[in-house]
């Protein structure tokens, strides 16, 4: 029977055994001799647990298993003896001076990167993940964002639910590099000394940096490269193509840059045009006021509409600056966060804005007024289309709604969506019904923009006047207004339709409409769910025959039988039989027989 010990390791907790936790012991204790003064002790002393309690967590497979001594050497097979690394300083030189053979390569794991990060290192990490550049994956979520255009929610996701790198095991393992004593120490190391040295230098590291970048041009450095001996020819190649691929991807820095700020300034503009439309008129924007059955201010829309525009397009010129510029300075968490949240903020008003104005529609009412004509089943009907040179100039016949003024300078909003249906009636006397219809939030503002409807029309003297358009006030909105003339017309009555009336008239006569927009200028006669012109051209019709012994087309008849052959065309009648032979034409009758 052996006793088991419970430690915390790292802030998780593991049943160990006790031979197995003195061995454990030892070696952290072995561990912290190593790096009594070191700097940065306590954050490698407390990644290497974190590093142990990471691998003790891979191999229990529940709660209640035991750590033995066989997890717990394997744990020292990866980790490295203490003794087998030199501690001081020495091993951060250029050159190290012990090479220690790795006992293991972990596979990489996908972390966020924020210390290389633009927005929140996702693309950095899967630039570690990958083994690439993480430019080249900024430049694929550009494509995906004016590609397909999920680059936005995918990198959203990926913000989410990929863990930051934070330890340095985590940031090791993100770069693939293996997580032992040696690789800990010299990664926190390393940020030690370069927070010294950027304290220290920072002033000549300026003056340097400006002084090379004047001095060493990228062309001649890639030239002396070509030139050395010591490299081989695959190396010179391969940091040839780097070299073009930076040219290329600072090109694509200036172009992201030229989009980023133009599309930013045309927003600007046109933010500012629409905050200043009460004072300015600018065409065309009444047009877009009426519109707005959802009455939602244009100001507030434009701005939205800035925000969701405007953000994706300022990271995309800050990305062409940090393609440029190397040491460009960050805008800073704060700045980041604020931004994404008020796109976020954007989009979803945008969405309510575009839900309330789609209710607006949600509901199609008409209202029904029917009045009686004095004319009978024995008087003959005339229908005109009454046009008005203010409204209906340069409009054509299905243009939908339109803005325009009446006599007294009002402003109308008017419409030739019109349609003309003619139906039978067993009624002595002819009837008209117009039908309004308009849309609306609701039953109530759906009925009372179609009563809101302005059509006439006129009868006199057997002549049915109708209006060619309707109108109705800007304040009804743009709501899918339009009209429907039912014409009840007793049975045997005449009825003449206007050339004018066309166009409002149905192509074809279907579901009770019996009058087409062929028949027009025709004199009709009202049948039983029916209609026959009265002085339409007779249609001429071709009839062709062709069976064996008789053949009829646009030439005549031909008859065949046995020996008897008989031809009917335009120059006459040919008989031929076995013993006789007759033709009629316009000489006489000729007849010959066969002795």
């Amino acid at each position: 029977m052996n006793k088991t010990v419970n430690i915390n390791l790292a802030g998780i907790f593991f049943h160990i055994d006790e031979d197995a936790y003195l061995k454990l012991q030892r070696y952290l204790e072995a561990i912290k001799r190593s790096f009594t003064d070191s700097q940065g002790r306590s954050e490698i002393i407390a990644d290497i647990e974190a590093r142990i309690s990471e691998l003790f967590s891979e191999r229990v497979q529940n709660d209640k298993q035991v750590i033995g001594l066989k997890e717990v050497d394997e744990i020292i097979a990866i980790m490295g003896q203490p003794e087998d690394y030199l501690v001081d300083d020495e091993i951060f030189e250029d050159e190290p001076k012990v090479n220690y053979k790795q006992k293991s390569s972990p596979s990489r794991r996908l972390f966020r990167d924020t210390e290389n990060s633009y927005i929140g290192g996702v693309s950095s990490g899967l630039g570690h993940y990958f083994g690439i550049d993480a430019i080249w994956i900024r430049l694929a979520w550009i494509l995906l964002i004016f590609g397909a255009g999920t680059g936005i929610l995918l990198y959203i996701l990926l913000w989410i639910l990929v863990p930051e790198a934070k330890t340095t095991a985590e940031k090791l393992i993100m770069t693939g590099e293996p997580v032992n004593i040696s690789n800990i120490e010299k990664k926190i190391k390393d940020g030690f000394d370069t927070v010294t040295d950027t304290v220290g230098d920072v002033a000549k590291n300026v003056s340097d940096s400006v002084s090379n970048a004047a001095k060493n041009v990228d062309v001649k450095k890639h030239a002396n490269s070509i030139k050395s001996s010591s490299r081989t020819f695959f190396d010179t190649l391969a940091d040839v193509i780097m070299f073009f691929f930076k040219v290329i991807a600072k090109f694509i820095g200036v172009i992201l840059i030229i989009v980023g700020a133009t599309t930013i300034i045309a927003l600007i503009i046109g933010l500012f045009s629409l905050g200043i439309a009460d004072i300015v008129h600018i065409p065309g924007l009444d047009m877009v006021e009426i519109a707005n059955a959802g009455n939602t201010p244009l100001w507030l829309v434009s701005l939205l509409v800035f925000f969701t525009a405007g953000i994706p397009f300022f990271f995309l010129f800050y990305l062409g600056l940090k393609i440029l510029i190397n040491n460009l300075k960050s805008i800073g968490n704060i700045a980041k966060f604020t931004l994404l949240g008020l796109w976020l903020m954007s989009i979803i008003a945008l969405i309510v804005v575009g839900i309330r104005q789609a209710s607006e529609h949600a509901f199609e009412e008409s209202h029904i007024t029917k009045t009686e004509l004095a004319i009978t089943a024995t008087d003959t009907l005339i229908v005109k289309m009454v046009n008005d040179d203010k409204f209906n100039r340069n409009f054509y016949r299905h243009n939908n709604l339109k803005v325009a003024h009446d006599a007294e300078g009002n402003k109308l909003i008017y419409s030739a969506d019109i349609d003309i249906i003619v139906k039978s009636t067993t009624d002595s006397v002819a009837s008209i019904a117009i039908e309004k219809s308009a849309d609306g939030r609701n039953y109530e503002r759906a009925i009372e923009r179609a009563k809101n409807i302005d059509y006439n029309f006129s009868f006199n003297n057997n002549t049915l006047f109708l209006d060619s358009f309707f109108s109705t006030d800007p304040v009804n909105k743009f709501s899918d207004q339009d009209i429907n003339i039912t014409l009840y017309l007793p049975e045997d009555m005449v009825v003449f339709f206007n050339n004018n009336t066309k166009s409002f008239l149905n192509y074809r006569k279907y579901d009770g409409n019996i009058v087409s927009s062929k028949t027009t200028s025709h004199y009709l006669k009202i049948l039983e769910n029916n209609s026959e012109c009265l002085d339409c051209p007779i249609e001429e019709k071709t009839i062709k025959v062709d069976t064996p012994g008789l053949k009829i087309n646009d030439d005549g008849i031909e008859i065949h039988a046995d020996e008897t052959h008989v031809k009917i065309d335009r120059s006459g009648v040919k008989a031929e039989a076995e013993d006789v032979k007759v033709k009629i034409d316009s000489n006489g009758i000729e007849i010959k027989a066969e002795e």
